[in-house]
């Protein structure tokens, strides 16, 4: 046994050490405040992405938001037919759902996410435009 982690100790610190390669960009979920959140949404080739319920989207949501309800069982499936190099703005009401939904779309390969930290909440409080 002694002999096979000897052996095998230096594969492991070779692979430790290899960097990604090139063109293949680790995904990171970027967790942004209203400001940077409203103009981001200026690009209109990035999605908003309401990770809210059906009922909390129908009572106010951002203008051009796509929903698509974390806590439905189907969330995987739809989101799994989404385009994967664009850009999505996610949000949730305050920001515990959207985080969980960013991890999601983070491993399933999505390129670009930005998370709205404080929420819909967070973007009404702070007097931007609401869409019924």
């Amino acid at each position: 046994m002694a002999a096979l982690l000897i052996s095998v100790a230096p594969l492991v610190a070779i692979a430790a050490d290899e960097k990604p390669a090139a063109g293949a960009a680790k995904t990171v979920v970027k967790r942004v405040d209203v400001e940077e959140f409203d103009k981001l949404r200026a690009n209109k080739q990035n999605v908003i992405l309401d990770v809210r319920t059906e009922s909390e989207f129908k009572a106010g949501h951002i203008p051009g938001a796509v929903n698509i309800d974390f806590n439905a069982p189907d969330f995987d499936a739809k989101v799994a037919r989404l385009d994967k190099n664009k850009t999505y703005l996610v949000h949730c009401a305050a920001g515990g759902r959207s985080a969980k939904a960013s991890k999601k779309l983070e491993g399933a390969g999505f390129k670009e996410i930005y998370d709205l930290a404080p929420g819909f909440k967070g973007w009404e409080k702070a007097g931007k435009a609401v869409e019924k």
